[in-house]
């Protein structure tokens, strides 16, 4: 997430109600259990960025296992979300919206009693796992659960508090490292969802909404998950076990392999997991690469620039936390801003590609960003690359979902998040490799001819991973002046390629976004 986390489309049509609330109050209990659970998940995903630092230096883990902090959850939630919601049709939704605020407790206490970097992102994964939960059967809930204005009025709250969350989870996350260490982080959200469950039994929505005899796509479910896995592990594992190594090699082929198998199952299925039919409609998938765009320009940054800061500018956890905001202000108030504009008569696809054009510019202008700058220099760019996400939330996934028939729409809006989701984790799995193997490079080259220096391949592997304090330690106490501007300057450097790549590969979606768009007014 966000993750970019966006207001479901409240005119999509549902199944039948499994109940509505008579009593306002309990209506206004669900709504409050929902949305409270909602604000927790995006705060885990913005806020955790901020403590990898912290988390690297307590229990170590290097470059890889700190991604792996983030890339769990994220893979975790996007496998998963189409699957959740093809579970509430049959099992109900207030059940299973319970289970995944369960297991997100459960994973969040896992994590913040975690010994080391492996039970850590275990404990992400398993959070990731509820959180898909928590999002796919709560907007399943609101929509069962509320009728005409109310119902947009839950909607409205409903993106209100992702966005809310996004931008209070690094400032929160930053106080609390600062004061208390990174673990209260984890146990924080454990506690909050703990009063969400107290609060599930007044949602009361057991009763399955659709066909509970229906056959689950068990083996499509299986083909999913294991091929996203697959590719993920060849993207993250790519640097550290070098590309052309056969156990990355083996990885991207399985992946191919088992996503070709789904493809194939989907085809002869019933009742798929995904139809792919909605994958050849030329204007529904330039649409849903619009958030796959976001994934790069935006969610990359919000997860890492809090390591920059630290790193490079020397800030602290909580003043990194404070200067995201400037990053996820945008998010709150963008989509709003995005509503009123295409009421006002502006075309949606005119405010799309305008948060298009905000995601490249707050990239490139970022390239101001180093050892010494102001924060005030920056506060545009960041402010411009939160445009480009605020503003396309919600309105992509409206757009998208009024292309396909009513019966379709539910797995449409599964498609747009299963590749907002999927890409967010991929987007960071690339930009984590790219970054630490420049680092490595750059930071090898400017030590070789530095006398005195300990270990420099473990210097430089601590200073990707972005805790500068251990790099210097394992360079020695005799070169640690010398060493720390070389670093510094090789993360610094790294950071700026790495942000014009991001940059072009923005770039290069909006082009392919453009060419699907013209095939779908031809088609029609």
């Amino acid at each position: 997430m966000t993750s970019e986390l966006t207001t479901p489309d409240a005119t999509t049509p549902t199944s039948p109600p499994e109940a509505t609330p008579s009593d306002p109050r309990r209506g206004n209990l669900t709504l409050a259990a929902v949305l409270l659970a909602v604000l927790v998940v995006p705060m885990s995903i913005s806020g955790t960025a901020v403590a990898l630092p912290a988390i690297t230096s307590d229990i170590g883990g290097g470059a890889s296992g700190q991604q792996w902090v983030v890339n769990a959850f994220n893979l975790s939630f996007a496998c998963f979300t189409l699957v959740w919601g093809s579970l509430s049709d049959r099992l109900g939704r207030g059940r299973l919206f319970a289970v995944g605020a369960a297991t997100f407790a459960v994973g969040s206490v896992a994590s913040a009693l975690a010994p080391n970097i492996v039970v850590l992102d275990i404990a992400r994964g398993v959070a990731g796992l509820g959180g898909a939960a928590i999002f796919s059967c709560g907007a399943a809930i609101l929509s069962s659960a509320f009728d005409g204005p109310a119902r947009l009025r839950a909607f409205a709250l409903f993106g209100t508090t992702a966005g809310i969350g996004v931008a209070l989870g690094p400032t929160l996350s930053g106080l609390l490292v600062d004061t208390a260490g990174w673990r209260p982080i984890f146990a924080v959200q454990a506690a909050v969802l703990l009063v969400v469950l107290a609060a599930t039994p007044v949602i009361g929505l057991a009763r399955p909404a659709g066909d509970a005899g229906a056959k689950f796509d068990l083996l499509g479910t299986v083909l999913l998950v294991l091929g996203l896995l697959a590719a993920m592990v060849g993207i993250v594992q790519g640097e550290p076990w070098g590309w052309g190594s056969p156990a990355v090699v083996a990885s991207f082929l399985l992946a191919v392999a088992l996503l070709v198998g789904f493809a194939r199952v989907e085809s002869r299925r019933p009742a798929p997991l995904l139809d792919l039919e909605l994958l050849t409609h030329a204007r529904f998938m330039a649409l849903c690469l619009v958030p796959v765009a976001a994934s790069f320009g935006f969610v990359t940054l919000l997860t890492y620039f809090p390591t920059f800061l630290q790193f490079v500018a020397g800030q602290s956890s909580a003043k990194a936390g404070l200067v995201i905001v400037l990053l996820t202000i945008p998010v709150v108030v963008g989509p709003l801003a995005a509503g009123r504009a295409v009421g006002a008569g502006v075309k949606p696809l005119v405010v799309i590609w305008i948060g298009l054009g905000a995601l490249i510019a707050g990239d490139l202008g970022l390239l101001l960003a180093g050892p010494d700058t102001a924060v005030a220099v920056i506060a545009v760019p960041l402010l411009l690359a939160g445009c480009g996400m605020g503003l396309s939330a919600g309105l992509v996934d409206g757009q998208a979902l009024a292309l396909v028939p009513e019966e379709k729409a539910g797995m449409a809006a599964g498609v747009v998040n299963t590749m907002r989701l999927g890409s967010e984790a991929i987007a960071v799995a690339v930009y984590a490799a790219l970054l630490t193997g420049l680092v490595t490079r750059r930071g090898e080259e400017a030590l070789a001819g530095v006398a005195g220096v300990g270990n420099a391949t473990d210097v430089v592997g601590k200073a990707a991973s972005g805790d500068l304090e251990q790099a210097l330690a394992a360079a020695g106490p005799d070169v640690r002046e010398q060493v720390a501007p070389l670093v510094i300057d090789a993360y610094n450097s790294a950071f700026h390629t790495t942000l014009v790549v991001l940059a072009v590969v923005v770039a290069g979606l909006s082009g392919v976004i453009a060419v699907l768009l013209r095939r779908g007014a031809g088609a029609r």
